[in-house]
C-alpha cells in the first residue's frame, strides 16, 4: 500500500505542520501533514474496534452451551444473541446521526465505552436475565462501532484516499466471521465461558485510550435537536422486524396471531416513522439524502447483497457438513478460500478503486459473478465433488468482496460532510436489514422443501427413528448406515438448490440497479466547510 496523505486529523498542538495546498477547493482551509506512525496508530485502532464488534456476534455462539449449562435458562438462551442483534440495529442509524450532531470521535468514544461496559459486565453475569441485559448494553456499543468508524474515515480522508482504507473493512469482517467460532470454542474449552466476554476488555481499552489521545476531527458546530420520536419508531420497527424474521417458521407459523401481528406493528411503526422524518428539523435518516440517485441505488444494492452473499453463507456451512461430510474443523478449512476471496477482490478492487477513482463497474461485477455462482451452488447435488463446491463457493466469495465497501464508498462520495454519519450508517442499516430478511426467506425455502426431500430420499424403514434435528447431527450421522447417510445428503442437497435459485432473481434486480449507478469518479477532496478542531 502506498504511504497515505496526512490529514488534519491527526495533527498535534505542540508539532510544527507543513501545510499542503495539493487538492484543495477555494475557501478551503490548507490540509496539514501529520506524522504518519500516529496516522497507523489511529487506523489500527479504529479497525481494532470494528474487529471486536463483529468477532463478539460469532465468538458467543460455541460458548452458548456452557453458558447455559453454567446460567441455566434453556428456554431464554435465544435471547443472549437476540438481544445483541436488536440492540446493534437499533442503535446503527443512531449513532450515525449523533455524529453529524456531537462530533463523530465523541459518538465513537461513547459507543466502545458501551461495549467494553456490556462486555464486562457480562462476563460477571450471575443468571441468565443479567446475561441478556448485560448482551443489550454491549449490542448498544457495537451497533456504533461501524459506522462511526467509516464516518470517521470519510471525515479523516477525502473519498478518492479514503477508498485504500476500506478494503481492511472486508478482511475485518472475513477474519471475524472465521476466527469467531473457533476462538470462542479455545477460549470457553481452556479457560472459562467468561473468558469470551472478559477478552474484549483489554483490546477495547486499547482502542479507547489510542482513539481518545491521538485522533482530533474538524469541529463543525451545530445546535443539536435530538430527534427522540424517531428513534423510538425506528426502534420499534427493527425490532418487530427482528422478531417476525427470528421467530417466523421457527418458533410460529408465518401465518400465526404473533406474527401477523408484528408484522402489522412492523408496517405501522415504518409508516409513523416516515411520517415524522419528513417533518422535523434533524431526523435520524434524513429522507432528503433519497434524492440522490446514487445513495438510493447503494441503499437497495446494498440490501439485496446482504440478503443474498451474507444470508446463504449459514446455508453454504450446513451443505458443507451434511452433504459433503465435513466435521466442524473441517468445515472452516472447506470455507476458507470463499473468505479469502472475499478479501482479495475487496482489497484489489478498492486499491484500483483508490487509482482510478471509478467504482460503477464493481457492483455490476459483483451482481453477474454471483448470478453465475448461484447458478452453480443450485447445481450441486450429494455426488459433486468437495473440491468442486469449494470452487464454486470461491467465486461466491469473490462476488461478495466486489461490493463490500464500494457501495458505502459511493454513497459518501455523494455527501455532504454534515450528512457523513448519517449517509455513513444508513448503507450498513439497510444491508442489515436485508440480511435478517435473506435469512428469513431463504430458511422457509429450505425448511418447506427438506421434509418432503428426505420422504423422497431416505429409506422408509429409517424415517421412523431420525428426527429433524437428528438429520443434521454429524455424531448421528456417523453411526448411520451407508445408504441411510446419502439419502439424507442428497435430500439436503435438493432443498438448498431452491435456496440458491431464489438468489437468482434478488441478484438480476441488484445487477440492473448496479447498471443504473452513475459513472462518476470518487471526489479528491471534501466538501469546503471551515471547521474548528476537535
Amino acid at each position: 500500500m502506498s504511504p497515505p496523505v496526512s490529514h488534519p486529523a491527526l495533527t498535534c498542538p505542540k508539532e510544527t505542520v507543513v501545510t499542503s495546498t495539493a487538492a484543495q477547493t477555494p475557501g478551503t482551509p490548507a490540509v496539514p501533514r501529520s506524522p504518519r506512525p500516529r496516522q497507523g496508530l489511529v487506523m489500527a485502532a479504529l479497525l481494532l474496534a470494528v474487529f471486536l464488534g463483529m468477532l463478539d456476534a460469532q465468538i458467543v455462539a460455541t460458548a452458548l452451551p456452557r453458558i447455559v449449562s453454567d446460567l441455566g435458562g434453556l428456554s431464554e438462551f435465544a435471547w443472549v444473541t437476540t438481544a445483541y442483534i436488536i440492540a446493534s440495529s437499533v442503535s446503527t442509524p443512531v449513532y450515525g446521526k449523533l455524529g453529524d450532531l456531537f462530533g463523530r470521535k465523541n459518538v465513537f468514544l461513547t459507543a466502545i465505552v458501551f461495549f467494553l461496559a456490556g462486555s464486562a459486565a457480562s462476563g460477571f453475569a450471575q443468571n441468565i436475565g443479567q446475561l441478556i441485559a448485560f448482551r443489550a448494553v454491549q449490542g448498544i456499543g457495537a451497533g456504533g462501532l461501524l459506522v462511526s468508524v467509516l464516518a470517521i474515515i470519510g471525515e479523516m480522508f477525502p473519498p478518492r484516499e479514503g477508498a485504500r482504507y476500506y478494503g481492511y473493512f472486508s478482511m475485518v469482517f472475513a477474519v471475524s466471521a472465521l476466527a469467531g467460532p473457533a476462538v470462542g470454542g479455545v477460549l470457553t474449552d481452556w479457560l472459562s465461558w467468561r473468558s469470551v466476554f472478559f477478552i474484549n476488555v483489554p483490546l477495547a481499552l486499547l482502542a479507547l485510550l489510542a482513539v481518545g489521545l491521538f485522533l482530533h476531527l474538524p469541529r463543525h458546530p451545530r445546535r443539536p435537536h435530538i430527534d427522540y420520536a424517531g428513534i423510538a419508531l425506528l426502534a420499534g420497527t427493527i425490532i418487530c422486524l427482528t422478531l417476525v424474521t427470528s421467530w417466523g417458521g421457527v418458533r410460529y407459523d408465518w401465518t400465526s396471531g404473533p406474527i401477523l401481528g408484528l408484522g402489522a406493528a412492523t408496517l405501522v411503526c415504518a409508516v409513523l416513522f416516515i411520517v415524522v422524518e419528513r417533518r422535523v428539523g434533524e431526523p435520524v435518516i434524513p429522507l432528503r439524502l433519497f434524492r440522490s440517485s446514487t445513495l438510493t441505488l447503494a441503499v437497495l444494492i446494498g440490501a439485496l447483497a446482504g440478503a443474498v452473499f451474507l444470508g446463504a453463507v449459514n446455508f453454504l456451512a450446513l451443505f458443507v457438513q451434511v452433504v459433503t461430510g465435513a466435521t466442524p474443523t473441517e468445515s472452516g478449512l472447506v470455507l476458507l478460500p470463499m473468505m479469502l476471496g472475499l478479501i482479495a477482490s475487496s482489497m484489489l478492487s478498492t486499491k484500483h478503486i483508490a487509482r482510478s477513482g471509478r467504482y460503477k463497474w464493481y457492483p455490476v461485477a459483483s451482481m453477474a459473478l454471483g448470478l453465475v455462482a448461484a447458478l452453480q451452488l443450485a447445481s450441486m447435488d450429494a455426488d459433486t465433488p468437495r473440491a468442486v463446491a469449494i470452487g464454486y463457493m470461491t467465486l461466491f466469495g469473490i462476488a461478495a468482496g466486489l461490493n463490500i465497501q464500494v457501495l458505502a464508498m459511493a454513497a459518501q462520495n455523494a455527501a455532504t460532510r454534515q450528512d457523513m454519519g448519517a449517509v455513513s450508517a444508513t448503507v450498513p442499516f439497510f444491508r442489515s436489514v436485508g440480511t435478517s430478511v435473506g435469512i428469513s426467506v431463504f430458511a422457509a425455502i429450505f425448511y418447506g422443501r427438506l421434509a418432503s426431500s428426505l420422504a423422497e430420499h431416505v429409506p422408509a424403514n429409517a424415517r421412523g427413528s431420525l428426527s429433524l434435528d437428528a438429520t443434521s447431527s454429524q455424531e448421528v450421522l456417523r453411526h448411520l448406515p451407508p445408504e441411510v447417510r446419502h439419502g439424507i445428503a442428497q435430500a439436503y442437497a435438493d432443498a438448498l438448490t431452491p435456496v440458491f435459485l431464489a438468489a437468482l432473481p434478488m441478484l438480476a434486480v441488484g445487477l440492473v440497479l448496479a447498471l443504473l449507478l452513475k459513472d462518476v469518479r470518487l471526489r479528491q477532496h471534501h466538501h469546503g466547510d471551515d471547521a474548528k478542531g476537535e
